[in-house]
């Protein structure tokens, strides 16, 4: 079975699939109030990436690209990018649609950083990523897991 990802559009049909996600919170609040106040339909950037079964959103993953000047967390120092949300909808997991989302955003080559929510953790470890050494200062409390592509390391302090 082929496993098509799609970029999501900033539209009201796709904050009504979002509705149907545990993990609905501030970011889709937030670009509900930017529909609303700008009219903004379908060609606003989206972060957001999706799979449908059939026509129902049945996972999806937000990814931001964070500039090398912030980076603290790779050596060298460049682009990567960071997980927000990966979700799966409970009746469509362990299809293979979250490590469809891991495997795409892996595609671009950089460093992925994020933050594993409750139980997940064992998932990120299957897919490659790792613990970093924990620093208060930079670090503020996360727990994040890192991936590493080839020549890029962990930072040190």
């Amino acid at each position: 079975m082929s496993i098509e990802i799609i970029k999501l559009k900033v539209n009201y049909k796709t904050l009504e699939e979002f509705k149907k996600f545990k993990e609905y919170g501030i970011q889709e609040l937030s670009m509900s109030e930017d529909l609303e106040a700008n009219i903004i339909e379908n060609d606003s950037e989206s972060p957001f990436y999706g799979i449908y079964f059939g026509d129902k959103l049945v996972a999806r993953m937000s990814v931001y690209q964070v500039n090398a000047k912030n980076n603290r967390y790779f050596d060298p120092p460049v682009d990567y990018l960071e997980i927000w949300k990966l979700e799966v909808l409970p009746e469509y997991q362990g299809r293979g649609y979250g490590t469809a989302l891991v495997e795409f955003a892996k595609g671009y080559g950089m460093p992925i950083k994020t933050n594993p929510r409750i139980k997940s953790r064992s998932f990120w470890e299957k897919m490659g990523f790792q613990s970093v050494n924990y620093e208060m200062e930079r670090d503020l409390g996360e727990n994040p897991l890192i991936w590493y592509p080839e020549g890029v390391k962990e930072a040190k302090a």
